[in-house]
């Protein structure tokens, strides 16, 4: 009777370890890229961009601490085109490779360390300003954030938008060049046209929200704000940092920021701002309560 009881204690015990283990395992994830493309509308004109999936931006990359993410290109563009991954630890094979029109690639992604929020885009200048987007990376399934836990997070990708069709002439954008300016692919109020759209936050009240700033603008910084709205920086460049308190943020070329926001203001509408250091043009957002204070 005593060696059963003993056979049953170790298999509760290897059934125990075995679920920690798998719980808390790596694991792989796969996505698929379709360069292609798209005719979007935008500053009262229609023209074609390159795109991923026809969206622009393009498709957000969401996985955990320690995964491999693989990621096939398919270049269905007219264009050869080779991807950055911005900020991780180690290499990625191929990125220096170009995606000839009509043929893939797989990149194999192998996280280490890196914790909160990066970005992937063309490697060429021309091609970047439209073909990016966020790769977001949580803690591990047995890990926690190293602050309140967040209602939810956004990604905030800022971006530029260009009256002409980018080619591979244009290997370099200077500041200022851009026409108008996007927050994730949206113009804003400021630029007079009726078919541009508005980038819209819905909260709720007394919710804390984490957001994913990404500013993927050419050789511009780019100031942030939401009116009666201050943050807290917990996070840059796939790092946490040490908590910082301001109004306004100011994020450099590639820079990316995990910020806290609290939405603890009363029932409305509030602007959110984004200016290049250029000053030539700015776009506008608007962040919307949901639910009241019940004052």
């Amino acid at each position: 009777m005593g060696s059963q009881k003993h056979v049953v204690l170790l298999l509760s015990v290897l059934l125990i370890l075995n679920s920690l283990l798998f719980s808390g395992a790596d694991e792989d994830h796969y996505y698929e890229f379709i360069l292609q493309e798209t005719e979007i509308t935008k500053l009262c004109s229609t023209k074609t961009i390159l795109t991923v999936n026809g969206s622009f931006p393009g498709p957000e990359i969401r996985v955990r601490r320690g995964d491999t993410v693989y990621v096939n290109v398919q270049n269905q563009g007219r264009s050869a085109v080779s991807f950055d991954w911005q900020g991780f630890e180690d290499p990625v094979d191929g990125s220096n490779e170009l995606i000839q029109p009509g043929k893939n690639f797989t990149y194999e992604i192998e996280l280490d360390d890196e914790i909160g929020t990066l970005w992937w885009h063309a490697r060429s200048a021309w091609a970047k300003a439209t073909v990016h987007g966020a790769f977001v990376i949580l803690p591990a399934a047995d890990e926690e954030y190293p602050f309140p836990t967040p209602t939810s997070d956004q990604i905030i990708i800022f971006g530029e938008w260009f009256r002409q069709e980018l080619t591979e002439a244009n290997e370099t954008i200077a500041a200022g060049q851009a026409d108008g300016y996007t927050i994730n692919g949206h113009l804003g109020e400021t630029y007079g046209c009726s078919n541009d759209t508005t980038y819209l936050l819905e909260v709720a009240y007394e919710g804390l929200y984490l957001l994913r700033l990404i500013n993927a603008v050419a050789n511009e910084t780019m100031a942030f704000a939401i009116a009666q709205h201050s943050f807290t920086t917990v996070g840059q460049n796939a790092t946490y940092s040490q908590r910082s308190f301001s109004t306004s943020l100011t994020l450099a070329p590639g820079q990316t920021l995990d910020v806290l926001l609290g939405a603890n203001q009363n029932v409305g509408q509030y602007y959110i701002t984004a200016q290049p250091s250029s000053g030539r043009h700015n776009t506008t957002g608007v962040i919307q309560y949901l639910t009241s204070t019940g004052v």
